[in-house]
């Protein structure tokens, strides 16, 4: 099963977790979360994000998941899963950005797949999450 690290800005990592143990009923096995807080050193977040990675790393790989591209958390993944083998874990690393809940839903339930098909699926999840919903919207789907 893959393991799964979430990256965030504090508390979006932990608040994250949070929900997946509420919508899943129990914390789920195997995923962790780093909150990476304002002015934070960025080589203790990446020690803190290796150190969470070592927690849930397989056989079958590490996904972290991000919230923002170019910020600390998705900066400190990135480095990791650059480093490959040098990092120390004997697993591959892929990380994701943009994190929502869709996209982390989508992760847990599909944990027994590949690391490679569980990347493609967040991604899937994530975008397909992204609705507009109201009255504007639907007159646009019956004016078509």
């Amino acid at each position: 099963m893959v393991g799964i690290v979430i990256v965030a800005h504090t508390p979006v990592a932990s608040a994250m977790l949070g929900f997946a143990e509420h919508a899943f009923g129990v914390l789920p096995e195997g995923v962790r979360a780093v909150d990476i807080p304002p002015y934070e050193d960025t080589k203790v977040s990446f020690d803190r994000v290796l150190k969470a990675a070592y927690g849930v790393s397989t056989d079958s790989g590490v996904l972290i998941l991000t919230d923002v591209m170019g910020a600390t958390p998705a900066n400190v993944a990135s480095k990791l899963e650059a480093l490959g083998p040098l990092s120390g874990l004997n697993s591959a690393v892929v990380v994701l950005t943009g994190l929502n809940l869709p996209m982390l839903m989508r992760c847990i339930s599909h944990r027994g797949e590949g690391l490679e098909e569980l990347a493609q699926k967040a991604l899937q999840g994530g975008q397909n999450g992204i609705l507009r919903l109201g009255s504007k919207a639907q007159q646009e789907v019956t004016d078509k």
